[in-house]
């Protein structure tokens, strides 16, 4: 996206006087990183506390998704958690329903769905996900901030608090702060670890001996660690120098993207405003709505300038917008200085519109989507093998019929014992299942053998196409495909 004009800093002119412009360097502030000095050691960012619109909706936005977030472990669907990622046990849990690695394609097809989303939404609205949804910034901005500012102040407070001697005051705030920080860390890590083994799992490794769960329990301090260390010392480099996204974002951004940016057309040329000034003599002496006031700098959790235009560092957090919004606000003019928009709307005022990059991408979501649906609608609670026994050939039974043996191998997906009963589609004849009727534990594998009789009259010479049907509670759940062997002429040789 192309950069806007430089900034005017010479401070000092009366409104009807231009005065001289000093030209700024604008690659300079990609040069360094906002967090880091000139000797590459990192700036410690105390972000003044946000207020506004966008902050308000924010919060709310904040206490649904944190509400999801650490009730979600208890809520079942049909006796299944609501979300359940197993990686060790190759066990997935969506919405109440089981998947397991015969489903790789469906979570193939689920994976593409969900990186094509994030590819369409990116390239329309920007990192709207990384200011509103993104569980880093939602913990970061309106839980572990929040705390901070209540035990430490705002932002000056905390910077005096910094630099101030050890005292016991000092030392009773830190102590409270990172008290509560590692105590949410640990709640945190264990919402967590619940979604990877499961609540009753974790129920076993909290209220038992934690030497009967070394690992779970190993899991658990480790989670908690690792999330202390992000929101008491990573925090915004969690975002800037670990998640690839803000990297991710810079293929799919163009001048349609809806972002979050400066309004350079109005804002320029910028200039404090000082006492006498009205926004028609601002005009007339060719200044813009900007005072370079630095508010929008200052409530920045990454410490960018938005002024210089659109950068990886950006989260779309809105903190800029509402402290710019206020500061128009108290000098009579109009909100939306730094708002959401796009470049071609600042520019030439254009509104969002569908380009064929965006239409293709749509297209492709929705083929994937329906895809998926598909895949979902039709997938069977069991996964049936059938197979011939190995190294067994057709017998010839007393009566005149031919026999073929087969192993039978039942998944079931479900968390129910499953009673399944298996018939013979066709061709005409008998099937018989050795030992009885197969009820298959839930989650769990069942096997046994099938013995299949077929006359003479009904079979092809050497091989005959069969079709068997697997049942269960007299529902048909699935159709198995296989091939009956007999002899390749009429003496039965």
């Amino acid at each position: 996206m192309t950069q806007k004009p430089p900034t005017e800093v010479t401070p000092s002119a009366t409104p009807q006087e231009a005065p001289p412009v000093q030209q700024i360097d604008w690659g300079d502030f990609r040069d360094h990183l906002a967090t880091a000095d000139q000797q590459g050691r990192r700036k410690w960012l105390y972000p003044r506390k946000p207020s506004g619109r966008f902050y308000r909706a924010r919060t709310w936005v904040s206490v649904v998704l944190l509400g999801v977030m650490f009730a979600g472990p208890f809520v079942k669907v049909g006796g299944n958690p609501l979300l359940l990622l197993n990686f060790l046990e190759r066990k997935f849990i969506i919405l109440g329903h089981v998947f397991w690695p015969q489903d790789m394609i469906l979570s193939a097809v689920t994976l593409l769905v969900f990186f094509t989303g994030i590819i369409v939404f990116t390239a329309a609205f920007g990192r709207l996900w990384c200011g509103w949804t993104c569980p880093q910034t939602v913990l970061m901005e309106m839980v572990f901030r929040k705390l901070e500012y209540l035990i430490e102040g705002d932002a000056s407070a905390q910077r005096a608090l910094a630099q101030a001697p050890w005292t016991a005051g000092k030392l009773s705030k830190k102590l409270a702060k990172h008290g509560l920080f590692f105590g949410l860390s640990v709640l945190i890590g264990n919402t967590l670890l619940s979604y990877l083994i499961g609540i009753d799992a974790l129920k076993a490794i909290v209220t038992d001996n934690p030497a009967n769960h070394l690992a779970g329990f190993t899991a658990m301090l480790l989670f908690s660690f690792v999330f202390y260390a992000i929101f008491a010392r990573f925090r915004e480099q969690a975002c800037t120098f670990i998640c690839p996204y803000g990297r991710f974002q810079s293929t799919l951004l163009d001048e349609n993207t809806i972002v979050v940016a400066y309004d350079y057309k109005r804002g320029e040329q910028r200039r404090r405003w000082r006492r006498g000034d009205s926004p028609e003599a601002r005009r007339a002496a060719g200044r813009g709505d900007c005072v370079d006031c630095g508010r929008c700098v200052t409530v920045c959790p990454t410490g960018i300038d938005i002024r210089d235009g659109v950068q990886m560092d950006c989260v779309h957090c809105t903190a800029c917008i509402d402290a710019c919004d206020s500061v128009m606000l108290k000098l009579g003019r109009p909100r939306g200085l730094i708002r959401y928009a796009s470049l071609n709307g600042i520019e030439q005022g254009l509104p969002l519109r569908l380009t064929p990059r965006l239409i293709g991408y749509a297209v492709l979501l929705l083929a994937l989507i329906g895809l998926w649906s598909f895949l979902v609608f039709t997938r069977s609670d069991v996964e049936t093998t059938l197979l011939r026994a190995p190294g067994a050939l057709f017998q010839q039974m007393p009566d005149g019929r031919f026999s073929n043996l087969y192993t039978v191998k039942v998944v079931n997906k479900t968390s129910r014992a499953m009673p399944l009963d298996l018939r013979l589609e066709s061709p005409a004849g008998s099937l018989l299942v050795m030992g009885g009727d197969v009820t298959v534990p839930p989650e769990k594998l069942a096997e046994t053998s099938v013995l299949i009789e077929l006359d003479r009259s009904v079979m092809k010479p050497g091989v005959t196409p069969a079709i068997v049907g697997v049942y269960s509670q007299g529902k048909q759940v699935q159709l198995l495909k296989t091939s009956f062997i007999g002899p390749r002429n009429d003496a039965g040789n």
